[in-house]
């Protein structure tokens, strides 16, 4: 993934972000909502296609010559966020 990829996909999130909370305010019209909502789908649809593709790729990383797993990351570990210690 190319660094200008990784800040549209950075980009992305953050409007992804502006229209939840826009459409959790309740302080928009109905058709406004629906536009914000239909906004969100086409963002989050363009999201997950590049998460998959990286998802594939870190799998295919993670595979020896003959397809054995060598690394075996849990979804846990992808999807939580880390726990620091203070």
């Amino acid at each position: 993934m190319t660094k200008e990829q990784t800040i549209n996909l950075e980009d992305t999130m953050k409007k992804l972000e502006e229209i939840v909370k826009s459409l959790e305010s309740e302080n928009q019209s109905l058709e406004k909502n629906i536009q914000l909502f239909e906004q969100g789908l086409q963002l989050s649809k363009f999201l997950k296609k590049h998460l998959d593709a990286a998802e594939r790729k870190i799998e295919i990383l993670s595979k020896d010559s003959e397809g054995n797993t060598i690394i075996k990351v849990s979804d846990r570990f992808l999807c939580s966020k880390p726990k620091i210690n203070a």
